[in-house]
């Protein structure tokens, strides 16, 4: 990777280095934020951006010597029933909604309803047919794509 590309990837929004199939995100689902950010400052000396949610609560971006680490996002009973705590990979795909509907019928079912995240891209949250959790995203072209 070039200089200019590492700067830019260090201070830029991840988004722009998405590729579709790429893993492009990880996200701790937790009930208890406050204790995971805890955890991950004091372990690995990880800082966190704030960002309000739509439907309520605070999503937090974590970074690492200034570089996007993950994300921790609140897992309240209202919007995640179906998602159990843990870490959650996402993957990009160039059409989630598409992709969604070839998952369903090969035996895939949605955690939740597909849904959009202003400014980041539209989500949707699978079990794949062995159980496994994933997160598919189709990257917001205002996020850099």
């Amino acid at each position: 990777m070039s200089d200019a590309a590492t700067a830019e990837r260090r201070s830029g929004n991840p988004a722009k280095h998405w590729a579709h199939g790429m893993f492009c995100w990880n996200e701790l689902v937790t009930h208890d934020e406050a204790r995971a950010r805890k955890f991950y400052a004091d372990t690995l000396g990880w800082t966190f951006d704030s960002t309000p949610m739509p439907e309520g609560g605070t999503y937090w971006t974590a970074k690492s010597v200034g570089q996007f680490a993950g994300g921790i996002f609140p897992a309240g009973p209202a919007r995640c029933a179906g998602v159990p705590e843990g870490w959650l990979s996402y993957i990009a795909v160039d059409d989630v909604d598409a992709r969604v509907e070839k998952a369903l019928v090969r035996g895939a079912r949605l955690m939740r309803p597909i849904f959009d995240v202003p400014g980041v891209g539209r989500i949707a949250l699978l079990r794949e047919p062995g159980g496994a959790g994933i997160g598919w995203m189709t990257p917001a072209k205002e996020a850099g794509r």
